[in-house]
């Protein structure tokens, strides 16, 4: 018996979502609006957080070491730093290196760079972050190194106000793309409920004559809430087709911009975010649908 109740509710649902095309339609094309902007914010956000750690991990700090260290000093100042929580990686910068490096920078001026030798060099560490807010704790770190009981680094040198910027742009876009998401939510919640409130209203001389022949408040509320359901499935469905394909339509192009290509910045591709947009859109549509469906109800089943 209760298998044929819940067979019948859910039969109910889908006819009602066939038999008033005209509000199913309103209500699909609200949602569906609705969660087109909900993705494109989402989207946007992944992005702007995918592209903010690339910068964070290409944002370095020098630590260089004093001129006297040894081979093995030297080795063992990256294990040193490689333990400290917060580094991501580390390269080695030679006495060599740096001094081809400086010769390269000053090119147009080789009467500056006559005489000068390794001797006058420096070799050191270039040292990238997991997180920029831990530049000056790390920083401290690594000052504090001890090898042999002797201070193995001479000084470290780092764009702080670079970092520190980074830090509090990432941030406040966080906190901005969280906002406006949960605005969205809310809006779509009263959009909805007041489109599906529409479709109940009309069909308010059913609703009483079912009341009259002594149908109890669940019996009538449950195809309303079915209805709601499949609504929000179909909106989200069709919705995460329309986001795919111009989400990947926009990340070809946006991939052929040359001053992306120059900061070596990517797009989060689509695959990767498809499970997570897809389980927030069926999230919303269904839960939108029924919590709309709910609200719009609750005059009509009042005894």
């Amino acid at each position: 018996m209760r298998y044929n109740i819940i067979s019948y509710l859910i039969g109910e649902g889908f006819r009602n979502v066939l038999k008033n095309k005209k509000s199913t339609m309103i209500s699909i094309t609200t949602m569906c609006l609705t969660m087109l902007m909900f993705g494109a914010f989402f989207i946007l956000g992944e992005n702007i957080n995918h592209i903010v750690t690339n910068i964070e991990k290409q944002q370095g700090m020098q630590a260089f070491i004093v001129k006297d260290a040894t081979d093995e000093q030297i080795k063992k100042v990256e294990q040193e730093i490689m333990k400290i929580e917060g580094v991501n990686t580390t390269k080695y910068v030679s006495k060599e290196d740096a001094l081809n490096q400086m010769k390269d920078d000053m090119k147009d001026h080789d009467k500056f760079m006559e005489g000068v030798t390794e001797d006058y060099v420096e070799a050191s560490y270039t040292v990238t972050l997991t997180d920029l807010s831990l530049n000056k704790q790390v920083q401290q770190q690594i000052k504090d190194i001890r090898i042999d009981n002797k201070e193995i680094i001479d000084d470290i040198v780092a764009t702080d106000s670079t970092i520190e910027t980074l830090s509090s742009i990432a941030k406040g876009l966080r906190i901005g793309i969280f906002v406006i998401l949960v605005a969205l939510i809310i809006i779509s919640i009263f959009i909805i409920s007041n489109t599906i409130k529409l479709s109940v209203h009309a069909r308010r001389k059913e609703i009483s004559i079912m009341k009259y022949v002594g149908a109890t408040n669940n019996f009538i509320r449950w195809p309303f809430v079915v209805e709601g359901m499949i609504i929000g499935i179909i909106a989200a469905l069709i919705t995460l087709i329309i986001v795919g394909f111009a989400y990947n339509a926009i990340a070809v192009q946006a991939v052929q911009v040359e001053t992306l290509q120059k900061l070596n910045i990517s797009l989060v591709s689509f695959a990767d975010m498809i499970n997570l947009i897809l389980i927030m859109y069926l999230t919303i549509g269904i839960g939108i649908g029924v919590l709309g469906s709910g609200m719009s109800m609750r005059k009509y089943l009042e005894v």
